[in-house]
């Protein structure tokens, strides 16, 4: 079965920017030029909380590119273009304006999209959106569809300022790390200011706008920090907060940066610096083809298994999708823990308990949570052939050399 979408290059030397969505789940993925020239593409990182993904090619030319413009400096009314693949018709032009901005149309944890109404139908996802100036302000991402899914003038882009921090990491390391505040928080309605008597800093008597906290968590950075229950958070190292806007905002900056926050607290404004943490919630970055983990092969002599990360060689041989997540089973030794519970080559370890794992070192430390906690055996859900299995494999067997 195949699947068509867009996506554009950013650097001459092949580097190709599109949805996630569009490669999700691909066994193998291809890149086909305006001129009809096709090549695999390799996945460098993907984000599905954003939904954007990094391809790379390799070329045996400079590839044309465009350049990521600055979509803060759009205004509404502005003229854009749409290009894409839509139905299959490749290199498809549609031209339209900007109909709103930040518009939240509650997708992901993370709207902040450009609204158009330039058509945009299935295959434009991860095209460019471009201004007048042939610049990309814009990653096509959703449409609000008629009947039969068809364009109907309502489509959303992902911002380019949004995008650009995002595609650097995914270039870089493969994966997306975000800043982690650890509160929960509501949206300041026009109620909750009058029966609190919250202003704007310095605007009489307008009424405040911000983020009200509700709960902390026990020893995360707003803790550590000072902030308590019924502080509202106003701005963030100078940008305004919302209920809406803060974990946007916040994702934008890294574990163990330092933010400055100025935040009303019963009738007083103040500053406050709050260094964030990496949220421990945080599941294993989605599999990339040239960011592999530190140690990709790791033998768990508890076990009695040799474990490897799921990369393009484990797809090709075991017959897996591109999406599969989960830890590769390379060798069960004779007379282990792991062999006495069936596990055989090629299984593949999706998680330890609740949790999910996708590289050996997640594996390693959940054992070692485990082994901490005096357990006799660790919970496995196995997918093999036949589906997937729990396996409760008892700890404590050392390999065969």
């Amino acid at each position: 079965m195949q699947a068509l979408g867009s996506g554009f290059i950013i650097d001459p030397s092949g580097v190709v920017v599109t949805n996630n969505h569009v490669i999700d789940n691909a066994q193998q993925v291809s890149v086909t030029l305006s001129d009809g020239t096709e090549y695999p593409a390799r996945i460098v990182g993907r984000d599905s909380k954003e939904d954007l993904a990094v391809l790379q090619v390799k070329a045996d030319r400079p590839l044309p590119s465009v350049p990521l413009g600055h979509s803060d400096e759009a205004r509404i009314g502005d003229w854009v273009l749409a290009i894409g693949n839509p139905f299959g018709l490749s290199g498809t032009v549609t031209a339209g304006i900007i109909s709103s901005r930040k518009r939240n149309v509650d997708h992901g944890l993370y709207d902040d999209f450009i609204q158009t109404d330039a058509a945009i139908n299935h295959g434009n996802s991860g095209g460019p959106l471009f201004n007048l100036k042939g610049e990309v302000i814009g990653i096509n991402t959703l449409i609000y569809g008629g009947s039969g899914g068809d364009s109907i003038g309502i489509g959303f882009a992902i911002p380019s300022d949004d995008a650009r921090g995002i595609i650097n990491q995914l270039r870089q390391t493969g994966y997306v790390r975000r800043g982690w505040l650890g509160v929960r928080y509501q949206d300041v309605t026009r109620s909750m200011a009058e029966d609190l008597d919250f202003h704007k800093i310095d605007a009489g008597k307008e009424r405040g706008t911000g983020a009200i906290v509700a709960e902390i968590d026990k020893g995360g950075p707003a803790q550590k920090a000072g902030v308590q229950i019924g502080d509202i958070l106003t701005s963030l190292n100078g940008q305004p907060v919302t209920g809406q806007t803060l974990p946007r905002l916040v994702a934008g900056y890294q574990p163990g940066e330092t933010v400055h926050f100025i935040l009303w607290r019963r009738g007083v404004y103040q500053n406050l610096d709050l260094t964030l943490g990496r949220n421990p919630e945080e599941k294993d970055p989605l599999p990339s083809d040239t960011h592999p983990p530190e140690h990709p092969v790791k033998t768990l002599r508890e076990l009695g298994v040799k474990l490897g990360v799921v990369d393009q060689t484990a797809r090709t041989q075991y017959g897996l999708t591109d999406s599969q997540r989960g830890v590769l089973v390379m060798r069960v030794y004779d007379g282990s823990p792991a062999a006495s519970r069936g596990l055989a080559e090629g299984n593949l370890i999706l998680q330890v308990g609740q949790q999910e794992v996708n590289t050996p070192e997640s594996l390693q430390t959940a054992l070692d949570r485990a082994r901490e906690l005096k357990k006799a055996d660790i919970l496995l859900l196995v997918q093999d052939g036949e589906g997937l299995r729990w396996v409760a494999v008892p700890l404590g067997g050392q390999p065969q050399p």
